[in-house]
């Protein structure tokens, strides 16, 4: 393709996608307080969908990570989709209705509510890690708040996309959902769009372009990133069974998940135990090393090179890579089982950068304070870790570090919990989705103050100076 031909072919997708938010917004417009049974029906069409492509899906997903396990696909990707709709579809009645607020004395009297409209289109970029829940996911809680959604699938997963666009044209009009693919321009020209929310999932480099493309049209954004999830062992917690609450967050789709533990505090005199125990339990889970079906293949030859380099990288300037596993890699198939890493720095660029797979330093500390230091003093991540069973420390690392999420004694599955929002802080990301406040997100909350015949607005409009305005002021200011 030439130069020219691929500039006409940007500019053709530019206003095909302009050509359908125009035609949602229309849609949209004649109908813009959808009713619950509508959303309801939409929600349930959706879920049947879902269920009867499982299958079309995981194998999809497999074929374009080369490998990816099926219990991964059904755990991380079907499942939580499933869960999800169920509890929207439980909720949503309550979710919709008008709240009553208290209107105070000096309103009175008056009636004050706030309403919860659609905001109309709702765009959705998908990133290539859990390209099932995160596309559909969103999609959820943008249907439920009533509104129509243009979706921008990633161009990793091809095979992953072609099941999700007959999904969804098989369940939803253009005009109530559509789907695009394409590449970094397409990406570019889809966040350029005016949509009334936008939301991202993926890196933090890329969020900034994202923000940046949306502030021109003045678009509301969820920016969901990642940044370096801290695990942190401590001193009382049992080795054996912290890398048991750690080990299937890391091992879980290769590690290629934002909220991942991304390196382990262990305490200084534990570090080899750790390293002992973790290849121990490694080997339980996966005991054919790279060849375990089990295992997902790192997504393609190029995340491979990175993920590849930066261990190389690190090796050159003196950290101790200690695989999981005798049989550790496979180049040709992208395949890399956990690799631990000792005596690393902050000028390799594994301890600077997300790593988003399968690499995982250990950090030695000999005091808890030092650890909770080193955590604070790096940029805010999407997910903390912590395994001890102190209260007291419990309590010291909830309210005291800044994270998107946190699990205590667990790593990850927090991310399930359908009545919780999910969403980072800093550069980690920005807003929420998940449960109610997803619903919010992707409403406005709209206040509405009603009279009726009566009213005592006319005692408050000039001339100033009278007796009631006086003795009003004198009462509300004391």
């Amino acid at each position: 393709m030439t130069a020219i031909e691929e500039i006409k072919t940007h500019h053709i997708d530019s206003a095909v996608m302009e050509k359908t938010l125009q035609s949602q917004r229309d849609k949209f417009l004649a109908d813009p307080m959808p009713s619950l049974q509508h959303r309801l029906d939409k929600l349930n069409a959706l879920k049947r969908a879902l269920l009867s492509a499982k299958t079309p899906l995981c194998e999809a997903l497999s074929q374009d990570y080369g490998q990816r396990s099926t219990h991964d696909s059904l755990m991380a990707d079907i499942l939580p989709c499933v869960t999800n709709i169920n509890y929207t579809i439980k909720h949503l009645k309550r979710w919709m209705k008008p709240s009553r607020r208290h209107s105070g004395l000096m309103l009175a009297p008056a009636k004050v509510e706030v309403i919860y409209q659609p905001l109309g289109v709702v765009g959705i970029v998908v990133p290539w890690n859990f390209p099932v829940m995160l596309s559909l996911g969103p999609l959820i809680t943008a249907l439920a708040a009533g509104n129509r959604a243009m979706l921008k699938l990633s161009e990793f997963t091809p095979n992953t996309n072609k099941v999700l666009r007959d999904l969804l044209s098989d369940t939803f009009n253009h005009d109530e959902v559509a789907v695009f693919e394409g590449e970094a321009d397409t990406a570019a020209a889809f966040t350029a769009l005016p949509f009334d929310h936008l939301l991202f999932t993926g890196s933090t480099t890329v969020g900034r372009h994202v923000m940046h493309a949306a502030a021109d049209n003045l678009t509301p954004v969820t920016l969901e990133l990642g940044g370096k999830t801290p695990a942190l062992i401590a001193p009382d917690m049992p080795l054996e069974l912290a890398v048991e609450r750690m080990i299937y967050g890391k091992s879980l789709n290769a590690g290629q998940i934002c909220v991942a533990p991304d390196y382990v505090l262990v305490p200084e005199e534990k570090v080899d135990d750790f390293v002992t125990e973790y290849q121990k339990q490694f080997g339980k889970m996966y005991p054919q090393g790279v060849a375990s079906q089990d295992f997902t293949s790192v997504v393609n030859a190029r995340q491979y090179e990175r993920l590849s380099q930066w261990l190389d990288e690190a090796k050159e300037q003196g950290a101790k890579v200690i695989p999981c596993h005798s049989q550790a890699r496979d180049d040709q198939q992208h395949r890399m089982i956990t690799h631990l890493l000792l005596n690393t720095t902050d000028t390799m660029t594994l301890m600077q950068e997300e790593i988003f797979g399968p690499l995982l330093p250990v950090i030695p500390y000999q005091k808890v304070s030092q650890a909770l230091d080193y955590i604070r003093q790096r940029p805010r991540p999407l997910a903390l870790y912590l395994m001890s069973f102190d209260a007291e420390l419990q309590n010291e690392v909830k309210t005291t570090t800044h994270s998107g999420g946190m699990c205590i004694n667990d790593s990850v599955l927090h991310v399930g919990a359908d009545d919780a929002p999910f969403g980072g802080i800093g550069p980690s990301g920005m807003g929420h989705y998940h449960g109610k406040e997803g619903f919010l997100t992707f409403s406005k909350a709209k206040t509405v103050l009603s009279r009726g015949k009566f009213t005592t607005t006319k005692l408050a409009t000039p001339p100033y100076g009278g007796w009631i305005q006086k003795l009003m002021l004198a009462f509300f200011l004391r």
